[in-house]
């Protein structure tokens, strides 16, 4: 398990350059960001090259999976977003799957599933892992159609494809669903990112409920061996928070 930093949350609003160069000094080597297309690529990859620095994931372009009307676009969108993967060395990218439209929940499922299968191709001959996320609807994403990791993971299995995994974002969950540590190792093979935030509150770790280090204990014992991504929105001075971990 190695730790990843988003600037787009941690450094919000500060200069990215200087942003990246401060994680690096805590010793943390990965970061991960949001958007992509309202980047700089070429800076952003001389800037992490020369801070010896991972991009472990970012957002492919955020267009609706349980809209099947929109499909095309979205495998569009893919494409584009794999060929910035490819230039900052990046082997994963994070979706969405876009707001309830209305339609049956079997529906929108079904619609989901068919459009992950339709990535499978790009991403399997591409070597890029798409990383399914899951929000909660209760506090920060009211009316988004996936809110459970265990539907997640069904979906998960449903497309049956190495190169399609869940993101678990812990915060989400822990508003979502609870039972974080057995929904975790229980299905850690579905999982090929994870995001830590304080809860309530998304701030630093160390603030709320969550007891990280049982958790982080648990997911190292259930053999994962990719990265947590540190996505929340620091109360302290962000070195503080980083250095804790």
């Amino acid at each position: 398990m190695e730790l990843s930093v988003c600037v787009d949350a941690v450094f919000t609003g500060k200069d990215l350059s200087e942003s990246l160069k401060s994680i690096s000094d805590t010793g943390i080597k990965a970061f991960e960001f949001w958007s992509w297309w309202d980047k700089d690529i070429s800076s952003l990859k001389k800037i992490k090259d020369e801070l010896g620095m991972t991009v472990s994931t970012f957002c492919a372009k955020m267009i609706s999976l349980v809209d099947a009307s929109k499909r095309e676009d979205y495998l569009i969108g893919l494409e584009e977003s794999i060929a910035v993967a490819k230039t900052l060395n990046c082997r994963s990218l994070i979706t969405q799957v876009g707001n309830d439209i209305g339609y049956s929940r079997i529906r929108q499922h079904k619609n989901l599933v068919e459009g992950l299968k339709a990535s499978a191709p790009l991403l399997e001959k591409s070597g890029i892992t798409l990383l399914v996320e899951p929000l909660n609807v209760y506090v920060d994403h009211p009316g988004y159609y996936l809110s459970s990791s265990l539907e997640g993971f069904d979906i998960i299995n449903e497309v049956g494809s190495p190169n399609v995994k869940l993101l678990f974002d812990i915060y989400h969950q822990q508003i979502m669903e609870g039972n974080l540590i057995r929904n975790i190792t229980r299905n850690i093979d579905k999982i090929g990112h994870f995001h830590a935030a304080g809860n309530p509150g998304r701030h630093e770790l160390y603030y709320g409920e969550l007891n990280y280090e049982h958790i982080f204990e648990a997911i190292e014992k259930a053999g994962y061996k990719h990265y947590v991504g540190l996505e929340y929105f620091p109360i302290d001075e962000p070195i503080k928070g980083l250095k804790a971990y």
